[in-house]
């Protein structure tokens, strides 16, 4: 299957992209298609889960649980090294495949496909260190004489929820860590990337991956709420929209969940900052897969001192991006998901500077292409400051005192990750305590994550860790096990009684 997937993306045919339900690759549903963003052709093509295949495939999860759980951890962490190293070599088809169905430069996903390698190899890591506890029941009296131990056993059936903006990624995130942690998984695909999606699913089963650990069904928000609300599924992980996660959590009801939502992330610009690297970094991770990241950067705070040399240097940088073919490999900025995405960058700006901003570059866009926009001075209110863009569009905002503009950056519904350059460790110290974010990029952009590094937020922007470790935390439960009268500490309650006096 992934050959099959991979060649038909080289050679410009429409890529088919089943479903695999129950150890088959195949589907019944109706047919949909994904016209590229950029080509604007069919490039891929699949069927939407029925009823009767969402019950099937649970039925099937459900049965094929205990196999996967009693699979040592060395054998899954040996098929995740394997997945590791077959993603490196299908890098270039693959990152093909993300362009056609995504409009994402080919240069963005060699590097998305890059950490997924990275991501499977963590992944197999934590699988090896998946253990337990001896707990030190005998430091109370009544635990005296008594051995209690822990160990992490798998959840059972999790669900992944994958988006449209990173899907190979994330989707080795989601099912690398639950496979890891001796779960079957049942795969939501984005409708927007079912291709890319399929392709990462079959290199794990050619990698040695049992059928029995992993589904996939496309669909939209009909089947990922049965999905969901499926008493088969022990634990579902989510990234996505605030407002759809909030639905995930209303049809969910009593499961675990880790979501990963939405953001608008701030980076503060110090008087004391190197404000050439910092306008340079701010182009480059504002701009990259069209800005449709939740970490990318939006909201730029920069010292009113600063302020005017910011522009001037963010300004030159931006204008170097080269926008266009995202199979080019020189092409910086591609195509946003689809033509709507794009209207929400142009019309956003207009709306900005109808309120007194200035558009410095962009507010214009070609088909579903938005020119990298630069809004700058636009009033709090606006909804480039207030709301989500998610796209190819940065604002650029003056400050004149440091805690106030940590307010300002808490204002936002989001806290996913914010940037800090500076030079000053105290500053760097309150914007980590101070931020309501779950992490800070100090002598960065907002937009930087390592996969092995723990990364969620706060408020709207969801609750959970998304990396291996944290993520077969999720994926597993405590287990313990009590001996009564058999004790690894010792017995004694007096030290007459140890000694036999």
């Amino acid at each position: 299957m992934l050959d099959s997937l991979l060649k038909a993306g080289a050679d410009a045919t429409v890529v088919e992209a089943p479903s695999y339900i129950a150890g088959q690759w195949g589907g019944d549903g109706p047919v949909a298609t994904r016209t590229g963003p950029y080509l604007r052709r069919v490039v891929s093509r699949t069927t939407i889960a029925t009823g009767e295949e969402v019950s099937r495939a649970l039925a099937y999860a459900r049965s094929s649980a205990r196999a996967v759980a009693r699979l040592a951890p060395a054998v899954r962490a040996d098929i995740l090294d394997r997945a590791s190293r077959a993603a490196s070599a299908h890098r270039e088809d693959l990152a093909r495949l993300l362009a056609l169905e995504l409009g994402k430069p080919v240069k963005d996903g060699r590097g998305e496909i890059d950490r997924v390698a990275d991501t499977f190899a963590v992944c197999a890591s934590e699988a090896r260190h998946i253990g337990g506890e001896n707990l030190p029941v005998a430091g109370w009296s009544r635990g005296i004489g008594n051995t209690a131990l822990t160990y992490r056993a798998p959840a059972g059936v999790a669900l992944a929820i994958t988006p449209f903006n990173a899907p190979a990624n994330l989707l080795a995130h989601k099912l690398g860590a639950s496979f890891a942690a001796g779960n079957t998984t049942l795969v939501k695909a984005p409708p927007q990337a079912p291709a890319a999606t399929a392709a990462i699913v079959a290199l794990l089963l050619e990698s040695g991956l049992p059928p029995q650990a992993v589904q996939l069904l496309h669909g939209g928000a009909e089947v990922g709420a049965l999905l969901c609300a499926a008493d088969e599924v022990a634990v579902i992980s989510f990234t996505g929209s605030a407002e759809t996660g909030r639905a995930v959590a209303r049809a969910a009801g009593a499961k675990r969940l880790v979501l990963e939502l939405g953001g608008n992330a701030a980076t503060i610009v110090c008087e004391d900052a190197d404000i050439a690297q910092a306008a340079k970094e701010c182009a480059r991770t504002g701009y990259s897969n069209s800005g449709q990241s939740c970490i990318s950067v939006q909201r730029v705070y920069v010292h009113r001192s600063r302020y005017d040399a910011f522009l001037e240097a963010f300004a030159a940088a931006v204008d170097t991006l080269k926008v266009g073919d995202p199979l080019d490999p020189a092409t910086d900025v591609g195509s946003m998901v689809d033509d709507d995405a794009a209207e929400r960058v142009v019309s956003w700006s207009a709306e900005a500077a109808a309120s007194g901003a200035r558009v410095l570059r962009g507010g214009t866009r070609n088909g579903a292409t938005a020119a990298p926009t630069i809004v700058a001075g636009p009033p709090e209110s606006a909804s480039v400051v207030v709301h989500e863009v998610f796209g190819a569009l940065v604002t650029v905002l003056p400050y004149d005192d440091f805690d106030a503009v940590i307010e300002a950056c808490n204002a936002s519904r989001y806290g996913l990750q914010a940037g800090l350059f500076t030079r000053d460790m105290g500053r760097i110290i309150t914007a980590w305590r101070e931020l309501q974010t779950g992490a800070l990029i100090a002598g960065g952009s907002s937009n930087y994550r390592l996969d092995h590094v723990p990364f969620g937020g706060v408020k709207d922007s969801g609750f959970g860790r998304e990396t291996p470790r944290s993520m077969i935390d999720d994926y597993t439960v405590v287990k313990t096990l009590m001996l009564r009268g058999l004790s690894v500490w010792g017995d004694a309650s007096t030290a007459d009684e140890g000694t036999g006096a």
